[in-house]
Formats: C-alpha cells, sequence, structure tokens
C-alpha cells in the first residue's frame, strides 16, 4: 500500500485516462464524449508534467552577469558559469562542472501548447455539435444515424 502513494501521480493518470476513454467508448451523447475527451487530454497532460519533474531540480533561469567569465578577484571563472539575479545580489549557481541539477522546461511548454490545442479541438467539437443540434434535433448518435439511414434510404428528411 506505501507503493501506491509513492506513485500517487501515475495512479490519478491511469484513473483519469480510463475514466475518459471509457466515457469516449461508452456514450452515444455528443457532449459527454466531448467531456470524455477533455478528461483523457488532462489525464495525457498530468502524465507529461509527472515525467518533467525533476526531484531536487531548480527552473533554469539563468541570467549573465556583467562580469561574466571574470570573479570578484579577476580571476577567470570556468566558461559557462552564470549568476542567478535574487534582489540586490547576484550568486554563480552553474556551468559546466558544477553539480546542480536542473529541470527541462520542454515538458512544461509542450503541455502548454497541447493545452490550447485541446481547448480549441472541445471548441470545435461543441459548436459542430450545435450545428448537429440544429439539423437534427437531438446530439444522441443512435438517433443520428437513424436520422441519416431514413435520409439516405428514402431521400428525404421526413
Amino acid at each position: 500500500m506505501p507503493d501506491i502513494f509513492s506513485h500517487f501521480n501515475y495512479v490519478v493518470v491511469i484513473v483519469l485516462m480510463m475514466t475518459g476513454l471509457y466515457t469516449v467508448f461508452a456514450s452515444r451523447n455528443l457532449i459527454k464524449k466531448l467531456a470524455g475527451l477533455s478528461v483523457f487530454q488532462t489525464s495525457v497532460f498530468l502524465l507529461y508534467i509527472t515525467i518533467g519533474k525533476v526531484t531536487g531540480g531548480q527552473p533554469p533561469i539563468l541570467i549573465k552577469d556583467k562580469s561574466y567569465g571574470v570573479d570578484d578577484e579577476g580571476q577567470a571563472l570556468l566558461d559557462g558559469v552564470v549568476q542567478v539575479a535574487a534582489g540586490k545580489d547576484s550568486y554563480i549557481i552553474g556551468g559546466p562542472g558544477t553539480d546542480i541539477l536542473y529541470s527541462n522546461p520542454l515538458p512544461h511548454v509542450l503541455i502548454l501548447t497541447a493545452i490550447v490545442v485541446g481547448v480549441a479541438t472541445l471548441s470545435i467539437g461543441l459548436a459542430l455539435t450545435v450545428r448537429i443540434r440544429e439539423v437534427y434535433e437531438t446530439i444522441e448518435e443512435d438517433e443520428i444515424e437513424a436520422a441519416d439511414f431514413v435520409y439516405n434510404l428514402e431521400g428525404t428528411a421526413d
């Protein structure tokens, strides 16, 4: 049981993913399908953010100081050593040969992009659902398929 708590994020991802996937496959209502798709997308976002987190890692926010490459005594520093501004002071925190661990920002940037795409996809899906409701007067797939069958069979909308 303690092992489950150490991987709590993965358990939540699996539960959300299976809930969203089940909703997409089992529901015949278009709005419920879109909601299930949104839950599934959210689980993927959580998975990528969980994987992208580095335990003990610092944010990779670096600012080069004007005295780049030279310390206070005028001694040359290693190439690539940078300083981070913190209030009035700036501190040397990293560069080649240091033991500082940084988090990779790429997964977080990708997830921000995926969130924008997910919102756009959901809005287009909802707009199409509204249009389908106007034409078929329902958002249930069974009724839409039955109306399409009658229309294709007889060639009329009655």
